[in-house]
C-alpha cells in the first residue's frame, strides 16, 4: 500500500512591500511521503514570493510533467512555471516550451556544485530566472512546522522575514542568473 501525504493547514499573512501585495492566504499543503519538511516550507515561501490569485500548488513530486507551482490563466494556459531544487537543463527546456515565464528556486548544501555543473546551460535558456535560498536559512525552517500553522511572511527590499508566535527568521534569496 502506498504511503499517503501528510496534510498541513496554513494561514499565511503575506505583506510584500516590494509589490504592494497584502493578502491572507488559507492554504492546504500536502507533504509527499518522500518530501522533507524543509522542502515543503521552501514551497510555501516560494508561493509567498510569487503570490498571484491564480498561483497554485501542483501534484509536485507525484508528477513528472508539472512544476511545484504554476500560475494558470483563465484561458488554461500556464503563465508562470515554478520549479524547486536543482532542476536539470533538460527539465527547464521543456518548461520553456510551455510557459512565458519560468522561475527556479534552488536550495540545499549542494547548490554551488550543481550550479557549477549546470549553471551555464540554464543561463542560456530563454525566459528562465534562477534563484537560491541559502542553506543556513533553510535548515531553520523545521522550527515553523506544525499541522496547523499561522505564519507571517514579510518581503521588503528582496529580504524575507518569516515568523510565527515563537520563531522569527530572516531569509536571503539571491539571483543565480
Amino acid at each position: 500500500m502506498a504511503l499517503k501525504p501528510t496534510i498541513y493547514k496554513v494561514e499565511l499573512q503575506l505583506s510584500d512591500t516590494d509589490r504592494h501585495c497584502y493578502e491572507t492566504c488559507h492554504l492546504t499543503l500536502a507533504q509527499h511521503p518522500s518530501e522533507t519538511l524543509q522542502r515543503m516550507m521552501v514551497r510555501l515561501l516560494v508561493y509567498g514570493i510569487n503570490y498571484h490569485p491564480d498561483l497554485s500548488f501542483t501534484r509536485g513530486l507525484s508528477s513528472t510533467d508539472e512544476p511545484e507551482l504554476w500560475q494558470v490563466g483563465p484561458d488554461g494556459m500556464v503563465e508562470h512555471w515554478i520549479e524547486l531544487g536543482q532542476a536539470s537543463p533538460e527539465r527547464l527546456r521543456k518548461a520553456v516550451s510551455r510557459a512565458p515565464k519560468i522561475s527556479l528556486y534552488a536550495y540545499g548544501r549542494e547548490v554551488d556544485i550543481w550550479w557549477d555543473k549546470q549553471g551555464r546551460q540554464i543561463n542560456e535558456l530563454p525566459k528562465v530566472q534562477a534563484w537560491r535560498f541559502h542553506d543556513s536559512d533553510v535548515t531553520r525552517l523545521d522550527d515553523f512546522v506544525s499541522r496547523s500553522m499561522q505564519l507571517s511572511l514579510t518581503i521588503s527590499d528582496g529580504e524575507l522575514f518569516l515568523s510565527d508566535n515563537i520563531n522569527h527568521l530572516s531569509l536571503r534569496v539571491s539571483s543565480l542568473s
